[in-house]
């Protein structure tokens, strides 16, 4: 038994600086051990053993126990269920505390509230803080009470949060003055407060664990100046260069959405808003959490989908004959990313056209994106499929083959992912077209459109 310790409980925070229950942990008394715990209640309902996502926190673990092991100091991975692995943690040290950050989907507090009870049995606190988000649950309210569930007055009352409290930052040699909401936790400065050990801790293998390497290529986490500067005249077009592509680092915590923000608040408020989209989905389901198995208004939960599932299969393998839509799926399936506008299609015509419940296509979208983040997928599946709190009216429907024409002109994106188009012109590769080796449309727009809107008006 070694001498009293706090343990610092990694999940999807995987980042040593600008952290805030490791800030708090290592100005704690007690010296810091961070521990990660592969837990086998999320890995062994995953269908995929290569799936890029286990290796991307597999790799930045292994980053992240080189810097500790830089500071004398050493990470500690378990694998195995939560419930199994903290008696052994306890029993190997001596834990005097427990800091982490919250996690606010349904399953991470089930877990949080055992393991809290595990803890609690002992005598160790379980402290959790904000990281993930800027502003969490409870904290963007009403001026009559109660939270918001449509996106505009929320994101104004977000900006204007930011500005209710001062805070400075030290750039360059000088203080500049910020939101304290947007400050940064310099854990870097506490780093002598981590355990200090001389054992090398064992780390699981991918093998050890069930799960293979792949050739997926993963996102950087530095995006250029000049890209968020021109966010707002890219990003709808799924053939340019125009997005962050930062989802999975935000999704794992590579990266901090404090310093994001700040960045985003210099340089473009479109991106910004896309940042307040996150934070807003997120206390949404925090606060409303039947969206992850319901449709957030509960009349919509009577919808007599036709769930065909011959279609549903040709939609998975992008092969609709809706060529925007084909096109995004097929790079799903090769990528693990796919465009957000093309994601906005794709759940469109799933839910409005084939008329299939919105949630077989936002549990495929969880087995396949790298960003993978279930209440910023849940929202835009329920948003799509006009379910949702702050939702598409059922009556718009998308018309696949003008947002092709609008979003991808000259059919570049289409040409990348459909080999079978190649040959066809900028004016014929967005309409249902006959051409060898590429699927027939499966259903007509017009005709499914007309069908949508009166299945969702006699739920309304």
């Amino acid at each position: 038994m070694s001498k009293g310790i706090s343990i610092f409980w990694f999940r999807r925070d995987l980042r040593l600086e600008d952290n805030a229950a490791l800030y708090q942990a290592l100005k704690s008394e007690w010296p810091v051990l961070p521990l990660f715990i592969f837990d086998r209640n999320i890995l062994d309902k995953l269908s995929d053993r290569a799936d890029a996502r286990v290796e991307f926190i597999h790799n930045a673990l292994a980053e992240i126990k080189k810097e500790l092991k830089e500071q004398g100091s050493d990470l500690l991975v378990k694998y195995g269920t939560p419930e199994d692995v903290w008696p052994e943690v306890l029993a190997q040290f001596e834990v005097k505390a427990v800091y982490t950050n919250h996690d606010y989907e349904p399953y991470a507090r089930r877990r949080d509230e055992k393991v809290s009870l595990l803890l609690e049995k002992q005598q160790i606190p379980l402290r959790t803080f904000k990281d993930h988000v800027i502003f969490e649950e409870e904290e963007i309210t009403k001026k009559a009470g109660g939270v918001y569930t449509v996106f505009t007055p929320y994101s104004k009352t977000w900006k204007a949060k930011l500005d209710e409290k001062e805070g400075t930052i030290e750039e360059n040699g000088q203080q500049v003055k910020l939101s304290y909401y947007l400050k940064p936790y310099p854990t870097e400065k506490y780093f002598s407060n981590l355990h200090q050990t001389s054992e090398a801790f064992s780390f699981p293998t991918l093998a050890e664990m069930n799960f293979e390497t792949t050739d997926i290529e993963i996102p950087s986490k530095t995006v250029s100046r000049g890209l968020i500067k021109n966010y707002d005249d890219t990003r709808d077009f799924p053939a340019v260069d125009g997005t962050s592509r930062l989802g999975i680092h935000f999704r794992f915590g590579t990266i901090s959405i404090r310093e994001k923000a700040r960045r985003a608040r210099q340089l473009n408020e479109t991106f910004l808003n896309e940042l307040i989209w996150r934070d807003f989905y997120a206390q949404i389901l925090a606060n409303f959490p039947h969206v992850a198995e319901n449709s957030f208004r509960p009349e919509y939960d009577f919808i007599e989908w036709r769930n065909n599932e011959e279609e549903f299969a040709a939609w998975c393998k992008g092969k609709t004959g809706y060529p925007i839509v084909d096109a995004g799926m097929r790079e799903l399936n090769a990528t693990g990313f796919m465009h957000n506008r093309v994601r906005m299609i794709t759940a469109s015509l799933l839910t409005k056209h084939l008329l299939i419940d919105w949630r077989w296509g936002e549990a495929y979208f969880a087995e396949k994106l790298l960003d993978f983040d279930l209440a910023s997928n849940n929202g835009g599946w329920q948003w799509s499929a006009s379910t949702g709190c702050d939702a598409q009216p059922y009556f718009r429907v998308f018309n696949p083959e003008l947002q092709s024409k609008k979003f991808d002109p000259e059919g570049v994106f289409l040409r990348k992912w459909l080999p079978e188009l190649k040959s066809c012109s900028s004016k014929e590769i967005h309409k249902p077209i006959d051409v060898d080796g590429y699927p027939k449309q499966i259903v007509e727009h017009q005709d499914q459109k007309a069908l949508a809107i009166e299945l969702f008006k006699k739920s309304h």
